[in-house]
């Protein structure tokens, strides 16, 4: 699964790594990203791709409160056309989400406390992670739509096995345009788009135990601990 990430680049930086054409929001260094809380997404609206606040755990169209949301912060790629709760926003609604990198919790031996795991590209550089999102209007009462996302995961590449066993789905920049796509949705073509057009070799470093806690959003959060 992916619980928790980080994301720091300059609007600068995710303009010169990403395809966007509005920027709707401004870009904010967060080094503990959390579930329930809003982060940025890639969204293909109106012919043009806008950088948006969106909140991380989807809440369907069909959900009758929000609740739901924090429920599904991660969708799992084996099932995401299928399930009902994904199979809409797959077809139509997808999302690329900018991050620098992400936490995972690495079992220790014996009764010792998991160690935290920073895994970013090899070269540290900016990267996108599959997402879907939706847009929920608080059935007919008024209000902003509520807009949230999920993040696609897979079974663990052997980079990221000794760690976990599940992994967040990132993208290849080719594979951003037919992703964001609105009118892709051909089941085959976007199933081998996140088996095939992926990044599987990350690196990992251990961090300090301060990033257990959302609380905790700092710098020092990816620094590598240093026994």
């Amino acid at each position: 699964m992916c619980g928790r990430f980080a994301g720091f680049s300059s609007m600068e930086t995710l303009k010169a790594h990403f395809p966007i054409d509005v920027a709707d929001v401004t870009a904010t260094a967060n080094y503990n990203v959390a579930p329930n809380q809003e982060i940025l997404a890639i969204i293909r609206q109106e012919e043009k791709n806008h950088l948006l606040a969106v909140y991380w755990g989807l809440v369907p169209f069909w959900a009758k409160d929000l609740s739901t949301g924090s429920r599904l912060i991660n969708a799992r790629s084996e099932t995401v056309a299928d399930k009902p709760s994904f199979r809409n926003a797959f077809r139509k609604r997808r999302c690329l989400i900018p991050a620098n990198g992400f936490y995972e919790w690495k079992k220790a031996g014996g009764k010792e406390p998991k160690q935290p795991m920073y895994l970013t590209l090899p070269d540290e550089s900016p990267f996108a992670f599959a997402g879907l999102w939706e847009s929920w209007d608080n059935k007919g009462k008024e209000g902003t739509p509520y807009r949230s996302c999920a993040i696609l995961t897979r079974e663990a590449s052997e980079s990221v096995k000794p760690i976990h066993h599940r992994m967040p789905v990132i993208l290849k920049p080719e594979a951003f345009t037919s992703w964001l796509d609105p009118d892709n949705q051909d089941k085959s073509n976007l199933l081998d788009i996140i088996q095939n057009n992926i990044y599987t070799e990350l690196k990992s470093v251990p961090v300090s135990n301060q990033v257990n806690s959302p609380k905790n959003n700092r710098p020092e959060n990816i620094r590598q601990l240093i026994n």
